[in-house]
């Protein structure tokens, strides 16, 4: 797939700034973001790309910041050459759980090990809101469940509830290519009770779930959290996360709106991952 890299510059370069502006460019089709020295990088679909649609957002107009911006179109390539240049090292969450890829060596040990190819899919543990799920996942139950992985991206959440004991897991991704991808990492990690389908929350039926994964945007969640609840066996879990701490309070009110309720939060740099459970 070929994509377009829109690289900002920000002045000041804050990590402020840089949070603003990634929350805002993920109500779009943006999925993979690159700090710099000078601001941020946001890589998009070709197909999916407006300048339009970029200069719309609300931080371009802040008093208190200066941002420009220059589009570019990347042609296909070697992800994984990409990613082991210049992005991805292993990582170690909660002295529990190491994602790393194939061309890492000296790899730490860990109970769960969980191996990546992440080419262009988002999820290998690196981002705040992958490492809260992470954390999540590794404190709740999931023995004899039925798991939903919303927007699976790599598959490592799916991934990672299969092997602490989930009966099945289901993933859905709008995008082909972490289709294909999730599938890769499936195999590679010997998952056998984990399926992936490409589509939306169009794709959910009459099938249940003991714990839903969904860490997506803002907007989407907004959208689909009643989908979701209507999916969700009664007294389950549905775990969200791909927001902001401050966007927390318009999550919370769609979920009470779905007779759900807060169980747990985790926050790192203003990322939130919420579990909700259904009001008794």
């Amino acid at each position: 797939m070929e994509y377009t890299k829109v690289s900002f510059s920000i002045k000041p370069n804050t990590q402020t700034a840089q949070e603003i502006l990634t929350a805002q460019l993920a109500q779009f089709a943006f999925d993979s973001f690159e700090e710099t020295t000078d601001g941020l990088n946001a890589y998009i679909p070709t197909l999916e790309y407006s300048e339009t649609d970029v200069k719309s957002i609300q931080i371009l107009q802040a008093d208190e910041f200066t941002i420009t911006f220059e589009a570019e179109t990347i042609p296909e390539q070697n992800w994984n050459e990409t990613w082991e240049k210049y992005y991805f090292d292993p990582i170690v969450i909660d002295n529990k759980c190491v994602i790393h890829s194939a061309f890492h060596k000296n790899v730490p040990k860990a109970q769960y090990n969980i191996l990546i190819e992440p080419k262009m899919a988002f999820g290998t543990g690196h981002h705040e809101t992958t490492g809260l799920m992470v954390k999540h996942i590794i404190e709740m139950d999931f023995t004899n469940k039925n798991v939903l992985d919303m927007g699976c991206g790599t598959g490592i959440l799916g991934i990672l509830a299969a092997m602490r004991g989930a009966k099945k897991v289901l993933g859905i991704d709008i995008e082909e290519w972490a289709f294909n991808n999730a599938n890769e990492n499936i195999s590679s990690n010997n998952i056998k009770n984990m399926e992936v389908f490409c589509g939306d929350a169009s794709l959910l039926g009459d099938q249940k779930f003991d714990v839903i994964l969904a860490n997506i945007n803002r907007n989407i969640l907004l959208e689909d959290i009643s989908k979701y609840k209507q999916v969700l066996n009664n007294g389950g879990t549905l775990l969200l996360s791909g927001f902001y701490s401050n966007d927390l309070e318009a999550i919370e009110k769609e979920c009470n709106m779905n007779n759900l309720i807060k169980k747990t939060v985790q926050q790192d740099n203003n990322w939130v991952a919420v579990a909700y459970t259904e009001i008794n």
